[in-house]
């Protein structure tokens, strides 16, 4: 029997540069994906529980005074005309309310806005651009020295009027 005389080095092969291929894949993966991790972290984690659940108890406390108000509102945002209304009623009526439209997921894309009285029950605050899309509605006032709070989770569309506190 006679040796084969077209036996390739194993550079030129298929096989190992198949695997080779693989492994490099996952590592670019892998670091790739560690660097979208360490400079993306997470919001939505809480590190200390024990303030937090004096937040939860302090947001109880403040909508519970707010339904012993009778307090309800009808929240309009307008985009065009970067304004934001709300008709309030019940049995208080604050020298400002501050707006705050929070995203679930997003940090960046909250937004606070103050709301001054323009009636004894319909205040307004600029908009500085267009919000739509699913937020959680808070608005909080004052009643004397104490602070009340409409909290409920919503779809905005501009133009749209929202139901608050009903």
């Amino acid at each position: 029997m006679q040796p084969e005389d077209n036996v390739l080095p194993w550079y030129k092969e298929f096989w190992p540069w198949f695997i080779i291929g693989m492994l490099s894949f996952s590592v670019v993966l892998g670091l790739s994906l560690l660097t979208i991790a360490i400079r993306n972290a997470d919001s939505l984690v809480v590190d200390n529980y024990y303030d937090v659940g004096k937040g939860i108890n302090t947001s109880l406390e403040r909508e519970q005074l707010a339904q012993e108000l009778n307090i309800a509102g009808t929240l309009s945002l307008d985009s065009d005309l970067g304004q934001v209304e709300l008709k309030l009623s019940g049995d208080s009526h604050p020298q400002q309310i501050v707006l705050n439209l929070i995203s679930p997921t997003q940090e960046k894309r909250d937004r606070r806005i103050v709301l001054q009285p323009v009636s004894t029950d319909m205040y307004r605050g600029l908009l500085q651009e267009g919000i739509e899309g699913r937020r959680f509605v808070e608005i909080l006032g004052q009643e004397d020295g104490a602070q009340w709070r409409l909290f409920e989770e919503h779809t905005l569309i501009s133009g749209q009027a929202i139901e608050l506190g009903e």
